[in-house]
C-alpha cells in the first residue's frame, strides 16, 4: 500500500474518520495527565521557583508552533511537486493550529520571563524570529483568504511557505546561533549532555506527546472540513452552470 492513496480523498476522510476518536482521547490523556503530573507533583526548581512549571505549557506550544510550519512546508512541496489537492488543503488546515500554538507559546514565554529578566518582551533573537514566525502564519491565512482560485492559493502560499520555513529555523536555533541572547538553551535536546532533571522531563515529555497527538487530530478534522467545504464550492458552481 502507497501513501500516496490517501491523497485520495475520500479515502482520507474514512481512514481520519477511523483513527480520530482515539487520537482525541490520546491527547487528552496525556495533555491533562502530563500538566497535572508536571504542575502538582514536581518540586519547585531551586533557582526559578514555581516559575518554572510553565514550561509544561510553554515547551509543547513552541515546539508544535515550529513543526507546524515544518509540516505546512512538506504539504506544499508535496502539492508542488505532485499536485495533491489534500496536501495543499493540509497545509491550509495546518497554519490556524499552528497560529494558536505560536499565541500560547509566545504568551507563556512572557509569563516565565517577566520574573526572570525582569521585562515581559525583549528583542532575544529567539523571540524575534518567533514573532515573525507568527507573523508569517497571519500572512499565510491571509493570503489563503485574499485568493478566490485555490489552486493559485496553493501556489503562492507555497512560496511563502518556503521563505517562512527560513524563521521556522532561526526559531528553533536562535539560541544555538547568538548565544548571547536572553533565551536560555534548549530544555530537551538528544546533542545536549545537560538536560532538566528526569523529574520534570518525564511530565515534560508527556505534556509535548500529548500536543503532538493534538495537533495531527486538529489538522485531520480540518483538513477533512476543507475537503467537505471544496466539495460544496464544486456542487455550488455546478448547479449554477447548470441552471
Amino acid at each position: 500500500m502507497s501513501i500516496w492513496e490517501y491523497a485520495n480523498p475520500t479515502k482520507f476522510l474514512r481512514t481520519s474518520a477511523r483513527v480520530m476518536p482515539m487520537l482525541w482521547v490520546a491527547s487528552a490523556v496525556l495533555i491533562i495527565g502530563g500538566l497535572i503530573w508536571g504542575f502538582f507533583f514536581t518540586p519547585d526548581d531551586y533557582r526559578q521557583g514555581s516559575t518554572v512549571k510553565i514550561i509544561y505549557l510553554h515547551v509543547p506550544s513552541a515546539l508544535m508552533a515550529i513543526n507546524a510550519w515544518f509540516m505546512m512546508l512538506v504539504a506544499s512541496l508535496i502539492w508542488v511537486i505532485r499536485r495533491h489537492h489534500v496536501s495543499a488543503l493540509a497545509a491550509k488546515a495546518a497554519a490556524p493550529v499552528g497560529i494558536v500554538m505560536t499565541l500560547i507559546a509566545l504568551i507563556t514565554g512572557a509569563i516565565w520571563g517577566q520574573p526572570m529578566w525582569g521585562t515581559w518582551w525583549a528583542w532575544d533573537p529567539r523571540l524575534t524570529s518567533f514573532l515573525v514566525l507568527f507573523l508569517f502564519y497571519l500572512g499565510y491565512v491571509a493570503l489563503w483568504e485574499a485568493i478566490d482560485n485555490p489552486d493559485t492559493a496553493a501556489d503562492l502560499t507555497s512560496i511563502l511557505c518556503l521563505v517562512g520555513s527560513v524563521f521556522a529555523v532561526l526559531s528553533r536555533y536562535a539560541v544555538n546561533f547568538w548565544n548571547q541572547g536572553l533565551h536560555q538553551g534548549a530544555s530537551l535536546s538528544l546533542d545536549k549532555e545537560e538536560n532538566v532533571a528526569d523529574i520534570f522531563a518525564y511530565p515534560l515529555w508527556t505534556c509535548m506527546a500529548g500536543f503532538i497527538l493534538l495537533f495531527i487530530v486538529l489538522v485531520l478534522y480540518r483538513t477533512g472540513t476543507e475537503i467537505r467545504q471544496r466539495r460544496i464550492q464544486a456542487l455550488v458552481a455546478r448547479e449554477r452552470l447548470e441552471a
